[in-house]
């Protein structure tokens, strides 16, 4: 009942579709993978228990961006739908996890019959789209700082942790649109407010909400 989509809903609402839809309770062991990059997104997938870890591949860049989910949460609702159903990302065990999965064409016909669950999901949608939007309306100077801030909040997941970009700093400064003296100035002022650690291939993002100040004073 804590799980996103499915909150709102009664104890006796759980049991009859635990009953009525094939629910699949999945356990995985440390570093075991759950989907890959380039996966359909043929189920709705939640954590249950434990933690899973992301890794986000740029095409033609050699940038990737990795984050720790853990429970109660849901993997890639936005994928089931759309153009694009694919995941933009690889999903490993971080240790022994939970998943829970059902059918997209199940959960279709949970949406029709419950307004509980399209309201749920409709709330998630619309909350990551004006998320997105939120950000880039923000700008205000136009700073590699900004761009940054705006790279990762439009590319991580509420409540991630342990946020990492790799990078071939080359491909970092074409990704942000910069030279490699101002990216490596930036990020100096923002290790130097302990906002991330940085080494010549990785930064470790350590206060994401220090680093949202920047596009949201």
């Amino acid at each position: 009942m804590r799980l996103p989509l499915f909150q709102g809903v009664s104890t006796d609402g759980i049991t009859q579709l635990v009953e009525k839809y094939p629910f699949h309770f999945l356990k995985y062991r440390n570093g075991e993978q759950i989907v890959a990059v380039g996966d359909t997104c043929t189920h709705i997938r939640f954590i249950v228990s434990g933690k899973v870890r992301l890794e986000m591949p740029f095409s033609h860049l050699r940038v990737s961006l990795s984050q720790t989910l853990s429970t109660p949460n849901v993997l890639a609702p936005e994928y089931l739908f759309g153009r694009e159903t694919v995941y933009p990302y690889t999903v490993t065990a971080d240790g022994a996890c939970g998943v829970l999965q059902l059918l997209k064409s199940d959960y279709i016909k949970m949406i029709n019959g419950d307004k509980v669950f399209l309201f749920n999901i409709l709330n998630y949608l619309s909350s990551g789209s004006q998320r997105g939007v939120s950000s880039a309306l923000s700008i205000s100077d136009g700073s590699v700082i900004e761009r940054l801030a705006i790279l990762l909040d439009m590319l991580t997941i509420p409540g991630a942790e342990n946020i990492i970009l790799r990078y071939k700093q080359k491909d970092l400064c074409t990704l942000l649109s910069t030279q490699r003296t101002t990216l490596v100035a930036s990020l100096d002022k923002l290790r130097d407010q302990e906002i991330l650690d940085y080494d010549s291939n990785e930064l470790q993002l350590l206060d994401f909400k220090k680093l949202m100040d920047f596009i949201m004073e």
